[in-house]
């Protein structure tokens, strides 16, 4: 299957303040985007995609520095989402790192950056950010928006704070909440970040530094929980990285040290520590049964317009990090309330990080609902189509009008 190609970002500058939950403001900022593939005259074919924890809004096809899109394998012509047949877009969230307003660029009070003084993001206000967004590309409806882990969070918050303009949401791998375990898992990751000495308090930008020694062991942390026990055993075992061991404390003994150690270098060069920090506190937050009592039922009733969504929630057995149990939590409180909703849990052996990857059953399942939402986009393209002009009744012949030769 092709790829879309060569892609060119695009920047929309908003100076409407953005208010966020936190109580503060976000005055005046900039989205950098990518979209992929026709916006119907209808403008119904739309699809957003909600980047995770360390993506962007560089989903499909090969950007500047031929770099691949995090979800190519999904997003193209002819994959799962056709973008022969969509509107893709992916949208870089404030606070990010890789080109929408975040904590390196200047904070406008002071002209110097940000640094740890970027106001707060909480997943909803990311939703509010995208849905300003597709309001100025002239999109009022989504036919789906989709994404994976704190992507599928997203997703789900668009049915919550914008239900009317979304008609399918589909949120893979993903969790009404964070649990306490993953909670410590975030916390363990930003103290590693705020207690290396090159922070310097979140303003390490002053001193021509960067936190690395912070960012590659938070990067490894993530890493373990993204990965099966099994898919890590299967890959790695108790390999060693040399002939023999070196009985040293300090040395690279087995393999999976070594691929551990290689993640955390790479992220460290090329993402951002008070964005780590600002991410993952978004996930923590999330919560939309917070404000209905605990009750996550109550929460997709508070607005009678999410009831009209239709739902797909996926998860993966080896998943320990968003369990299919919290998938299962989802479905369950949109099946009390009538929703449609559709469930598919994948027997796949690769963790947390399934979602990125090529199982023919999942991607299987997400091409039969695209199938399913191009066909409704079709539908409600032609009923949108001009109707030709009726002839007025005096022009009209009294009797039939043969056609073809006589």
């Amino acid at each position: 299957m092709a790829s879309v190609g060569p892609v060119t970002a695009q920047r929309l500058h908003f100076s409407e303040p953005l208010a966020l939950r936190s109580g503060a403001v976000l005055a005046d900022y900039t989205l950098v985007y990518e979209t992929y593939g026709t916006l119907n005259a209808a403008r119904s074919n739309a699809v957003l995609v909600c980047h995770a924890l360390n993506a962007s809004h560089h989903v499909a096809g090969l950007d500047a520095e031929g770099a691949r899109g995090w979800w190519d394998n999904l997003v193209g012509p002819g994959k799962p989402l056709d973008t022969e047949r969509f509107f893709v877009i992916g949208v870089n969230n404030p606070g990010s790192c890789f080109g929408s307003t975040g904590p390196m660029h200047p904070n406008p009070a002071t002209g110097r950056a940000w640094g740890a003084d970027f106001p707060v993001q909480t997943v909803e206000d990311w939703v509010d950010a995208q849905a300003r967004l597709l309001t100025r590309l002239g999109i009022e409806r989504l036919a789906a928006v989709i994404g994976g882990s704190l992507g599928g969070m997203q997703a789900l918050a668009w049915t919550l704070r914008h239900p009317a303009r979304v008609r399918h949401c589909i949120a893979i791998a993903s969790a009404p909440n964070l649990s306490a375990q993953n909670i410590a898992f975030n916390e363990v990751a930003r103290r590693a970040i705020v207690t290396d000495p090159d922070f310097h308090g979140g303003h390490f930008y002053d001193h021509g530094v960067l936190p690395q020694r912070g960012l590659r062991v938070a990067r490894m942390i993530g890493h373990i929980t993204y990965l099966a026990e099994d898919a890590m055993d299967s890959k790695f075992g108790r390999e060693l990285k040399h002939a023999a061991l070196a009985y040293s404390t300090q040395a690279v003994e087995f393999q999976i040290e070594s691929y551990l150690r290689h993640q955390g270098d790479k992220f460290s060069r090329y993402f951002d520590a008070n964005t780590y920090l600002l991410i993952t506190r978004a996930l923590d937050y999330f919560d939309p049964a917070a404000d209905h009592g605990g009750d996550l039922a109550r929460a997709f009733a508070h607005d009678p317009a999410t009831r009209e969504v239709g739902f797909l929630v996926v998860s993966f057995t080896t998943d320990w990090r968003f369990s299919p149990a919290r998938s299962r939590e989802i479905v369950k409180a949109l099946v009390d309330n009538r929703a449609a909703v559709s469930y598919a849990e994948i027997d796949a052996p690769h963790g947390h990080d399934a979602f990125l990857l090529d199982d023919p059953r999942y991607h299987g399942v997400l091409r039969a609902r695209f199938e399913r939402i191009a066909a409704e986009t079709a539908v409600a393209e032609r009923r949108a189509a001009p109707k030709p002009a009726p002839i007025p009744s005096g022009d009209r012949p009294p009797y039939p009008v043969a056609e073809g030769p006589q």
